[in-house]
């Protein structure tokens, strides 16, 4: 159902408001470039800023602007277990194809809170992609847990972002071939695919969606020298824009290579420093997406 390059979507502000237009011409330019799906309200969009109405609306837009082209995986992560309830089932009213969760963060339960928290979820009857990212939540969705979570109808894939490419091996075994993983680093996808993986939900294609879909591609046909090519042409950019703040240098980059788009983020983000700036202008230059 999920496969390839799928961008974790920037959330475009104007005046501190949800750009609507701007929201819709990028995901028509993502799909259009080859886009597999598209992942509204992650952390990429600035999830932790959004009020709930805004949420809704983003994941609404998504839907109807996609038309059913691609499929929407909405982001719904919370600490709250009733929110992120409320959360996914405000995502399965507005059209989407399944809901994107992390496990609880701050809160730092222990992992028969983590599969009592994703299991709750998963009892929406909706589709649930699990994300597990320990830097920024501070917990792990150990493989254990992963695979008793997999069990439950709903439970689909996850998105890895542990940075141990060892898991793609060890959650196969654990969850089965069916399970679908997906990286959330793009700067090892490459090795997470020749390890088991189908695809990226990735930072990168906001900027770079071709390329993306391109690399996504040569992998799915064994087509892994294209593959490594692709890999050193985008690794420059991958690593920029995690130079700062995520999303601040991703959509500094957007704003180089789609000439007015916005740079504006939420508080508590700020610009990106000038260091940043020049690594992504340089990383931009290296990937061929804009001029020296």
């Amino acid at each position: 159902m999920f496969f390839g390059s799928i961008p974790a979507l920037v959330t475009p502000f104007a005046a501190g408001r949800v750009d609507e237009a701007a929201f819709r011409d990028l995901i028509d330019w993502q799909i259009n470039e080859g886009s597999n799906a598209l992942v509204p309200c992650g952390t990429t969009g600035e999830a932790a800023t959004l009020s709930d109405v805004e949420h809704r609306r983003l994941i609404e837009i998504s839907v109807e602007t996609a038309r059913g082209r691609v499929p929407v995986i909405a982001g719904c992560g919370s600490n709250n277990t009733a929110h992120a309830i409320e959360l996914t089932k405000s995502a399965q009213a507005a059209g989407a194809d399944a809901a994107l969760h992390v496990p609880p963060y701050y809160n730092r339960p222990n992992q028969d809170g983590i599969h009592a928290h994703l299991a709750a979820v998963a009892e929406v009857g909706f589709p649930i992609v699990l994300y597990n990212v320990p830097a920024r939540t501070i917990t792990d969705i150990a493989i254990e847990t992963m695979a008793r979570l997999s069990r439950l109808p709903n439970v689909i894939a996850v998105k890895d972002a542990t940075g141990n490419l060892a898991r793609v091996t060890a959650q196969r075994l654990a969850c089965g071939k069916e399970f679908i993983q997906l990286s959330g680093n793009d700067d090892m996808a490459l090795g997470f695919n020749a390890m088991g993986g189908v695809g990226c939900i990735s930072v990168t294609a906001n900027v770079a969606p071709r390329l993306c879909a391109d690399f996504q591609d040569a992998m799915r046909e064994d087509r892994w020298d294209d593959a490594l090519a692709l890999q050193d042409q985008l690794y420059p950019l991958h690593a920029a824009l995690f130079s700062d703040a995520s999303p601040g240098p991703a959509k500094y980059a957007l704003s180089k290579v789609r000439p007015g788009f916005a740079t504006e983020l939420r508080l508590p983000l700020t610009e990106p420093s000038a260091a940043s700036k020049a690594a992504v202008d340089a990383a931009l230059v290296h990937a061929g997406l804009i001029a020296a």
